[in-house]
């Protein structure tokens, strides 16, 4: 009995058909963690892009707004800490860094909520519970404690912003929001500089609290600002004079070491 011949085109079929097969699956294992990784939220892509809206001065994305909202929560909190810190600061270095956060902060709340008109915000009139409760801190502390809980709070609070300024100053498509980030980023790097010349900041503590997980609860973290019916008359404020910079400051000098009780 003769042996029945082979089918031809039976093995070209299925050859192609495991290609066809092996690329689709392929393919699909690319395409799963774009899709995975878009449909997640808090990624870069969310952020720029959920509640962005049209303004005369381009774009503004979630993370603009947001930032508009972290620049004002800021002096809310570090206003009042800041001329504590002129009045209980046992040195003139912490003194001196109580005067920097009054002025640095008095000249960004005037910003913030001139730019927040312009664009229509509203803004928070009260820290937020996170900020309450370093402000309940520093409140007990006393002498040189008290020195050294300011410095080192305030330091960490700035280190996490610095961040978020950078962020925002690279991706924003709002010239408002852009300048805004410019003067946030001088006075912030000035704030960090003269905190760190009081000699009292704990690098390896802050260098631990930077690099752990941030994980606020709802009440650290505002929900994003809100549009107002009539936005001019939300946040009233007297414009920035024309040409106005940021404040310049002299440092005092750096510091060691804590100065000897």
């Amino acid at each position: 009995m003769r042996p029945r011949p082979p089918v031809r085109g039976r093995g070209i079929f299925s050859g192609t058909g495991l290609i066809i097969a092996g690329m689709a699956a392929t393919l699909a294992a690319l395409a799963f963690p774009i899709w995975s990784y878009g449909d997640r939220p808090g990624t870069d892509v969310d952020v720029l892009n959920a509640q962005t809206v049209a303004t005369q001065y381009g774009p503004m994305s979630a993370l603009d707004q947001d930032f508009i909202t972290k620049v004002r929560l800021a002096g809310l909190w570090e206003l009042p800490a800041g001329r504590q810190a002129q009045q209980k600061g046992t040195t003139e270095a912490v003194r001196i860094a109580g005067q920097h956060l009054v002025e640095g902060h008095t000249f960004l709340d005037e910003r913030v909520r001139n730019v927040a008109s312009r664009l229509g915000l509203t803004l928070p009139d009260e820290p937020n519970e996170q900020q309450r409760g370093w402000l309940r801190e520093l409140d007990a502390a006393q002498g040189v404690d008290y020195d050294r809980a300011f410095a080192n709070i305030l330091r960490l609070a700035h280190g996490r912003v610095f961040s978020v300024v950078a962020q925002v100053r690279a991706s924003t498509q709002n010239s408002l929001v852009r300048d805004l980030a410019d003067d946030a980023n001088t006075t912030v790097l000035d704030h960090i500089k003269v905190l760190e010349a009081t000699g009292y900041v704990d690098y390896g503590a802050l260098a631990r609290d930077l690099a752990a997980p941030s994980t606020p609860t709802a009440a650290d973290s505002p929900a994003p600002p809100g549009f107002g019916a009539n936005p001019g008359e939300m946040v009233p404020v007297t414009p920035a004079p024309a040409g106005s910079v940021s404040p310049t400051y002299t440092l005092p000098p750096a510091a060691s070491g804590p100065p000897p009780s």
